[in-house]
């Protein structure tokens, strides 16, 4: 029997990497890491904090991710992907027919605040939710299932946003979801060292100071060029009751 194959589609700077922890609580669940990211960085030739370990860690080569991995046979019958919107380049995506996808957005506002604390000049596609917004409608053009998940209803209750996501997924829900150990993880990429400082310290949803960030004013374009996006797949997502 095939295993039931989720992707997570997310946007950058969102809680993606604590998602991935929750659902490997579930003992019926295997978790995977960004595997696309070693093809993203091959492919465009853009360079990440520990580039060569990340090519060295993962097959840069997506349409064999895709057969490998995504598409594979795995020893438990739910399998779930982390994955970076903006990683699909240069592949086929015929496989999410065959996995159910969820799209993962975050406030704009939030996702600028927080990148611009790295790189000055953020672009539209550092944000994702262009992206995002065109996977939406591919996946919904093409009757594939697709459900919007919104970190920030999440946040404001964990419980019952992941018991709907559950069942919009059509997998039982597990209360072993909304908590796991702090620390590093097997299942962590080799960037987890760079990136993933702040959710080792977690050990369930809760929201970060960061959060609240003010928007630099050069940024208030972008923030208005990418709220018509947001404001476009946000109704879709599930609400907190």
């Amino acid at each position: 029997m095939q295993p039931i194959r989720i992707n997570l589609w997310s946007s950058p700077r969102n809680i993606s990497t604590a998602m991935m922890y929750s659902f490997a609580q579930r003992k019926d669940t295997m978790v995977f890491d960004e595997p696309l990211y070693a093809h993203y960085l091959k492919t465009t030739g853009i360079v990440h904090p520990g580039n060569e370990e990340i090519l060295q860690s993962q097959n840069n080569d997506g349409e064999k991710v895709i057969g490998e991995i995504i598409l594979a046979s795995h020893n438990k019958p739910l399998v779930f992907f982390k994955q970076m919107t903006h990683h699909l380049k240069n592949i086929s995506l015929d496989f999410l027919s065959q996995t159910k996808n969820i799209i993962f957005i975050r406030n704009p506002r939030q996702i600028i605040a927080s990148y611009a604390q790295v790189i000055k000049n953020v672009t539209m596609e550092n944000v994702g939710i262009k992206k995002q917004w065109w996977l939406f409608n591919y996946l919904k053009e093409r009757s594939m299932d697709c459900v919007v998940l919104d970190s920030n209803e999440i946040l404001q209750s964990p419980q019952n946003v992941m018991q709907q996501l559950c069942a919009a997924l059509q997998i039982p829900f597990d209360e072993n979801m909304l908590h796991w150990p702090a620390g590093p993880k097997p299942y962590d990429g080799v960037w987890a060292k760079y990136w993933y400082n702040n959710v080792h310290l977690s050990t369930g949803f809760s929201k970060q100071k960061s959060s609240e960030r003010e928007l630099p004013s050069h940024l208030e374009p972008l923030h208005e060029a990418c709220k018509v996006y947001y404001e476009q797949l946000y109704p879709y997502s599930i609400k907190a009751l």
